[in-house]
C-alpha cells in the first residue's frame, strides 16, 4: 500500500494513514481462538517495524477474556469518509476504537467501556521493539537490572540502584505526551482530557516500561494502585500513539472525532464551562489548581496568577465539586452547576481552610499536600526507597531552629525510622495548652502517628481513609490529605528543652519498607484555640 486507504485479509485489516505509518489490526487468530484478536500486531513507520512481532499491543493483556463472562472478540473496519478510517474492537463491555486520519502518522484511539474489567484497571500497551526505541525514562528501564527488589515489578542493579515501570510516573496535570526515541525516530503517547479518568489532576500511575526486548508505553485509562475514588465508565478516553522523526509531538486534535460514531461521544454543542473571578487569600508562594470532580467525569484547571481568575470549558452537563487545591492541599471547597451549551460564572471563591494561616510556633515543611523539601523528597517518586541514591532514613534528632527541613525525612515507616525525636525550646512565657499539628499525605497498612511529649502520651488515634494498595515503594506520595492534631496540656510541657517523639503505629503488621508508613507534609506546634 502505498497511500491512505484500508486493506483486508482473512485474518487482518491493514490501514495506511498516508502519513508514511500502516499499521495492522488482527481480525481472526490462526487457530479459531480469540487470542490476539483485536490486537495491532504491526507498526511499520517509514519502513521500519517498531512492534514487537512476539506480542501485540493491546488494552490489559488482550481483549479475549477482559471479562469473567466474555471470550469473544469482534473487528470491524471501513473508511468512513475521504480522510477518515475507523477499526472497531468489541469484547464484551468494552469498545475500542483505532481510528487514522489521512496524512497523519498516528493512530488515534478512543476507549468506552460500560463495566470494569476482571483485573480493575484499563490500560493500553503498545509493546515496541526496543532495538528501534532504545531510549526510554532510565528510571523504568529494567535493562541490566540482576535482583527483585520487592513483588514482581521493583528490581535492582548491581550498583544498587533501582528500576521498575512505576518509577517512570508523572502526574497527570504535568504531561501531554510521552515516549521513547531511537535513530529511526520517535513513537509518543498523548493524551487527551482525561475526563472519564480517576484520581484527579495529581494522580501518578506508570507510563512506560524498558525491557531486554521492548519498550512498553502505557496509557492509563483508570488504575487502582494509589487510586482515591471510584471509576468513572461510559466515557470515552481519547489518546493517540504518534510517530515522528523525533521531534515533540503536536498536541491532540480530537475535533473530528465527533463525525466517527464513537460510543459515549458527546460534541461540544452539547457541553458547557464555568468561569471562576478568581480566589481571594492566596499565597503568592504557590500554585492553585482548580478541580472539578463528580461522578461521571472529572476536569481541573490552573488559576492565574494574581487574581486567581481560572476556566473549565467542554465539560459534561452536571453538578459538580470543586477542589482548590495550593499545591496539592485542598483549602476550599464549593459545588458548582454546568448547563449544555452555557457557561457559569462564579464569584471568587474564598480559600477557607489553608493551615498556613494559623500561626505556628514552629514548623517542619510547608502545608502544600506534599513532602516537597524534606529528606529524600526529591527522589521518592523515580526510586525504591532501598536505592543507594537515597539518604539514610534514620536521623539521630531533629532540632528546631538548627536543623534543617531537608534533614527530616519525607517517609517514616515503623520498622525502618521509627521513633524521629524533635527537640524544641520554650520560654517561661510560652507556655500554655498547644497542639500538635502531623500533616500526612498518604499512608500504608494503617499506619498513623503517635506522639509523646516529654514523659506524656498522646492518645492514640484511628487511622485515615487512604488506598489499600503500595504506594510509598512504588513511587506514590498522593493519597488523601490528613491532618492528625494532638492537643497537648500544659501540664506536659516545661521552659526550656521538650523533646517529642514522633512514631508510626499500625494494627497491621509488615517489614522494613513494606511495614505501616506516612508520608509527610508538615509538621507544626500552634497555640490551642480557646474555646
Amino acid at each position: 500500500m502505498q497511500s491512505f486507504g484500508l486493506r483486508q485479509t482473512r485474518d487482518a485489516f491493514t490501514v495506511d494513514t498516508g502519513g508514511g505509518l500502516v499499521f495492522t489490526v488482527r481480525r481472526q487468530a490462526p487457530d479459531g481462538s480469540g487470542k490476539g484478536v483485536g490486537n495491532i500486531v504491526s507498526l511499520v513507520y517509514r519502513g521500519v517495524e517498531y512492534q514487537d512481532s512476539q506480542k501485540g499491543s493491546q488494552i490489559n493483556s488482550g481483549y479475549s477474556g477482559l471479562y469473567d463472562d466474555q471470550s469473544s472478540v469482534t473487528v470491524d473496519a471501513a473508511q468512513v469518509d475521504d480522510d477518515h478510517i475507523k477499526v472497531t474492537v468489541r469484547a464484551g463491555a468494552l469498545t475500542q476504537y483505532y481510528l487514522a486520519h489521512r496524512g497523519k502518522a498516528a493512530i488515534v484511539m478512543a476507549t468506552v467501556f460500560s463495566k470494569e474489567p476482571k483485573l480493575g484497571l484499563v490500560r493500553f500497551i503498545a509493546r515496541l521493539r526496543r532495538d528501534v526505541l532504545p531510549e526510554g525514562p532510565p528510571c523504568s528501564d529494567l535493562n541490566g537490572t540482576n535482583r527483585t527488589v520487592e513483588a514482581h515489578d521493583v528490581f535492582g542493579l548491581p550498583d544498587g540502584e533501582t528500576r521498575s515501570k512505576h518509577y517512570s510516573n508523572i502526574r497527570l496535570q504535568d504531561w501531554r505526551y510521552f515516549g521513547a526515541k531511537g535513530s529511526y525516530g520517535a513513537v509518543w503517547m498523548v493524551r487527551d482530557g482525561q475526563e472519564g479518568g480517576s484520581g484527579g489532576p495529581f494522580y501518578r500511575s506508570l507510563l512506560d516500561q524498558g525491557t531486554v526486548q521492548d519498550q512498553e508505553l502505557t496509557y492509563i485509562v483508570n488504575y487502582g494502585e494509589v487510586q482515591t475514588e471510584p471509576f468513572r465508565t461510559n466515557i470515552p478516553a481519547s489518546y493517540a500513539l504518534v510517530f515522528t522523526d523525533g521531534a515533540a509531538p503536536a498536541p491532540l486534535d480530537t475535533t473530528w472525532l465527533e463525525r466517527m460514531a464513537i460510543s459515549g461521544w458527546v460534541g461540544p454543542e452539547d457541553r458547557g464551562g464555568v468561569i471562576g473571578a478568581g480566589l481571594n487569600g492566596m499565597d503568592s508562594g504557590y500554585p492553585y489548581t482548580i478541580g472539578f470532580a463528580n461522578a461521571a467525569a472529572q476536569y481541573w484547571t490552573n488559576s492565574q496568577g494574581g487574581s486567581g481568575r481560572f476556566e473549565s470549558l467542554s465539560m459534561l452537563p452536571g453538578t459538580y465539586r470543586i477542589t482548590v487545591y495550593k499545591g496539592e492541599l485542598a483549602v476550599a471547597e464549593r459545588e458548582v452547576t454546568v448547563k449544555r451549551g452555557g457557561i457559569t460564572r462564579l464569584d471568587a471563591i474564598p480559600i477557607v481552610n489553608d493551615p498556613a494561616r494559623t500561626p505556628a510556633i514552629w514548623r517542619i515543611g510547608h502545608w502544600d499536600g506534599m513532602p516537597t523539601g524534606l529528606l529524600n523528597a526529591d527522589k521518592v517518586t523515580i526510586m525504591h526507597p532501598s536505592d543507594r541514591r537515597m539518604a539514610p532514613w534514620q536521623i539521630a534528632e531533629f532540632t528546631i531552629g538548627r536543623s534543617a527541613d531537608a534533614t527530616f525525612p519525607a517517609y517514616q515507616w515503623a520498622d525502618v525510622n521509627s521513633p524521629i525525636r524533635i527537640h524544641f525550646r520554650l520560654s517561661p512565657h510560652e507556655l500554655s495548652a498547644m497542639t500538635l499539628r502531623v500533616g500526612i499525605t498518604i499512608a500504608y497498612a494503617g499506619g498513623r502517628p503517635a506522639v509523646s511529649v516529654n514523659k506524656w502520651a498522646a492518645p492514640n488515634q484511628p487511622p485515615s481513609v487512604q488506598p489499600s494498595s503500595r504506594s510509598l515503594t512504588v513511587g506514590s506520595y498522593r493519597g488523601n490529605n490528613t491532618i492528625f492534631s494532638f492537643p497537648i496540656p500544659i501540664s506536659a510541657l516545661q521552659a526550656g528543652d521538650n523533646v517529642i517523639d514522633l512514631s508510626v503505629i499500625s494494627g497491621k503488621k509488615g517489614s522494613g519498607f513494606l511495614s505501616a508508613g506516612i508520608s509527610y507534609d508538615a509538621i507544626d506546634l500552634v497555640a490551642t484555640p480557646a474555646h
